[in-house]
């Protein structure tokens, strides 16, 4: 069924109907000279490898107003991913001529959240993943300038015998017209298109170009550059080019070749999407590892904090008999002469086999007492170990500094 995809062109479904199973879906843009017609020949060429077809035709314009480019593009991504939601598998993108430049980077932008039209997080993953190649036939090509204008004015025309020298003006008039719109005003779109397919090397999907040296309307130096930029940025490229075959009849010139290389690609994709399902299913592992790692530091941290509150209770609840003592003075008053000093002094007064004259109100037990006992614990830190919990070194004052009790 014929789908219209927002005024920027159509798009269609070729199932594959042999009693095979489908390996995956190639996505066919094609524009301008391309027909339908040329197009049954790849489509069943596909169809014989187990790969449905979905055949987007974009308008002629498209590369000049490239808003129309998106709108095909994202109800494309739609149509695509209802499909792939159900069931992912391995997605090629195949360019014919200029279906790259009008309509098929701008899927490209949208995937990679660069363009104003945006997909889900989830959807962009997904389409991601199952992206395993990438297929340009007799591109990629920027279809701006003079180039622009040999696309605007078929052969059919321009070779038509006798020619008068009307048609020649009218030729040389379309040409400077388009030159002159595209330098002033889409200049910067032919550049962002170059710099979405150099891009699209993070995709890890690998490419297939296939040209020809005599192709006025795909330069081959043009295309060759390409290859290597790519290949300059980690891509893996193969490019293959023939003498002297016509824009857009690589296949019909060179049957064999041509099978034989998309055969192949296409198995190479397969093999690309399954290692990127292997990877998402290791990240995935990771990721899950990584929650319960952090769920595990959350309850430690809990678990500290409870005993830290429980041991701040013990030490300073008003109703428990365990002291801390403290680093402030001892004052001489009655206040601080509690029951429980009292009771403490009673209590260090009692050694067994100590000496009558070895109390702690004399001199000598005064000095003893404060060198044994610590002044100050506010400033310990208590850290657990393999070992036992231990105690910084904090500093201690002179033993005959001051004469101080202490609260036990």
């Amino acid at each position: 069924m014929l789908t219209t995809g927002g005024g920027g062109g159509t798009f269609y479904w070729f199932r594959n109907d042999q009693d095979i199973k489908i390996q995956g879906i190639v996505v066919l843009f094609a524009w301008g000279s391309v027909r339908e017609l040329q197009l049954k020949s790849y489509i069943d060429l596909y169809s014989s490898c187990g790969w449905n077809s979905l055949v987007v035709l974009a308008h002629f314009f498209n590369p000049v107003f490239p808003e129309r480019a998106t709108s095909l593009a994202f109800s494309v991504l739609n149509e695509l991913l209802e499909e792939l939601r159900a069931r992912p598998c391995p997605v090629v993108l195949a360019s014919f001529s200029g279906g790259s430049q009008a309509c098929m980077y701008k899927v490209l932008q949208i995937i990679e959240g660069t363009c104003e039209a945006h997909l889900n997080l989830d959807d962009s993953r997904l389409i991601m993943t199952c992206i395993s190649g990438q297929m340009y036939d007799s591109g990629p090509v920027s279809v701006t300038g003079d180039l622009g204008a040999r696309f605007a004015l078929s052969s059919s025309v321009l070779n038509v015998p006798g020619s008068s020298k009307l048609v020649s003006m009218v030729a040389k008039g379309v040409t400077s017209g388009l030159d002159a719109m595209f330098l002033t005003r889409f200049g910067s779109h032919r550049s962002e298109y170059w710099q979405t397919l150099y891009s699209s090397v993070g995709l890890g999907a690998p490419f297939l170009i296939l040209c020809s040296e005599n192709d006025e309307l795909a330069p081959y130096p043009v295309i060759c550059s390409f290859a290597q930029q790519v290949q300059g940025l980690g891509g893996h490229v193969r490019l293959i080019g023939w003498k002297d075959s016509p824009h857009v009849g690589h296949y019909k010139h060179n049957p064999t070749q041509y099978r034989a290389a998309v055969t192949e690609f296409l198995d190479h994709s397969m093999s690309i999407f399954n290692q990127k399902l292997q990877k998402v299913g290791e990240r995935t592992g990771m990721e899950g590892m990584h929650d319960k790692i952090c769920e595990l530091i959350c309850d430690l941290q809990k678990a500290a904090v409870d005993s830290n509150q429980s041991l701040r209770r013990v030490a300073t609840g008003p109703n428990d008999h365990f002291f801390l003592p403290s680093s402030a003075e001892c004052q001489t008053t009655k206040e601080s002469g509690s029951l429980h000093d009292e009771e403490n002094e009673r209590k260090s007064t009692v050694h067994l086999g100590s000496p009558p004259g070895l109390g702690p109100h004399s001199v000598l037990g005064q000095v003893l007492f404060d060198v044994c006992v610590p002044k100050n614990i506010e400033g310990w830190d208590i850290k657990f170990e393999n070992r036992k919990p231990f105690e910084t070194a904090s500093k201690r004052s002179s033993p005959l500094k001051r004469m101080r009790r202490s609260r036990l």
